[in-house]
């Protein structure tokens, strides 16, 4: 059984499809998690069909595993069901808003880390895909979303075919703070990011990139300024289509 502490991500699996009951069994443990008023504002659609998973990969950057893995499972934030219940109940939601989409959002969220610990002691491997958010309307298309009904992740999941290296992680120091946010000096940053910065692999990256730090590697390549703002803004008018802005 593998354990939080050997958690890794899969990105190749094997042609060995997951019991539907141990999926929707999975599925209902995780939901366990903490949520917004015992509201649980998510839900997942399971995608296992070749042809909607189609549709689905270019969506995530045509990444490998999107058609490779047996199940893709997207998880939304969704005040549309609970509002449907509050209407039919005589009752006046007023769920169109942003602080409602990070209630929902949060209780999503949560869901998905239980879900995902779940099949991963299961024997599962999963792989979280953060294109969800890069296109959401997209998304929100191919999966017929009503209003008031979000995509936050997307999990692929099947049996591993691959036993990749640990990613590293910061220490403990670099995330903890007593009592109070202490702000950190120039030495402390050094000496949190000086494990991740000498590894061979982070090295390599920077230098096949014809750069001088690995900072620059997210600052300059994987996470530019002109990306964030224009998937910023496509989020927002994903947010006002779905009805949340």
């Amino acid at each position: 059984m593998t354990t939080i502490k050997d958690r890794r991500t899969i990105r190749k699996y094997k042609h060995e499809q997951i019991d539907d009951s141990l999926l929707n069994e999975l599925l209902s443990t995780a939901s366990r998690a903490a949520t917004m008023g015992n509201m649980q504002l998510y839900s997942v659609v399971i995608t296992k069909d070749d042809a909607t998973k189609q549709k689905l990969s270019p969506l995530h950057f045509n990444q490998p595993m999107v058609m490779d893995a047996p199940v893709v499972l997207t998880f939304c934030a969704d005040f549309h069901r609970f509002s449907l219940w509050c209407e039919q109940r005589d009752a006046v939601p007023g769920y169109d808003n942003f602080l409602s989409f990070i209630n929902a959002m949060s209780d999503t969220l949560l869901f998905t880390q239980n879900f995902c610990t779940l099949a991963e002691e299961a024997g599962m491997g999963t792989c979280y895909l953060g294109t969800t958010i890069y296109n959401p309307l997209g998304i929100v298309d191919v999966l017929k979303l009503p209003k008031l009904v979000f995509p936050v992740a997307t999990i692929t999941v099947g049996y591993p075919d691959e036993s990749p290296e640990q990613p590293d992680r910061l220490p403990l120091e670099g995330i903890i703070h007593e009592n109070t946010y202490r702000d950190y000096e120039a030495c402390d940053i050094d000496r949190i990011y000086a494990y991740k910065e000498s590894l061979d692999e982070n090295k390599n990256f920077v230098k096949i990139n014809s750069k001088e730090t690995l900072a620059q590697i997210f600052t300059d390549i994987r996470y530019k300024k002109s990306d964030n703002e224009s998937m910023s803004a496509g989020m927002i008018e994903a947010l006002k289509s779905q009805g949340f802005l």
